[in-house]
């Protein structure tokens, strides 16, 4: 698969992620509408954001500049090839 290069696809693209994340916490709610849900919720988004930003941003520019990720999975297989490598 190439790389997505347009600007245009890349702001769809994030708009679809954002709608199907705001239904799919919306259907949650509504199915358990309860503010303990609603903070469980909120925190699991915050946290999974920030893992994302610590994924891509942090390893890319603290830990290993030289290498560039280019999804999950190949940080999974940097990850893995490092700690086998020691």
């Amino acid at each position: 698969m190439r790389d997505l290069q347009s600007p245009r696809s890349m702001w769809v693209k994030v708009i679809l992620f954002l709608a199907i994340g705001l239904i799919a916490s919306a259907l949650i709610l509504v199915e358990l509408p309860e503010w303990r849900i609603f903070l469980l919720l909120a925190l699991a988004i915050w946290a999974f954001c920030r893992a994302y930003y610590f994924a891509f941003y942090v390893l890319e520019r603290y830990i290993d500049p030289s290498f560039r990720f280019s999804g999950l999975f190949s940080i999974l297989r940097y990850l893995w090839k490092r700690r086998s490598g020691k």
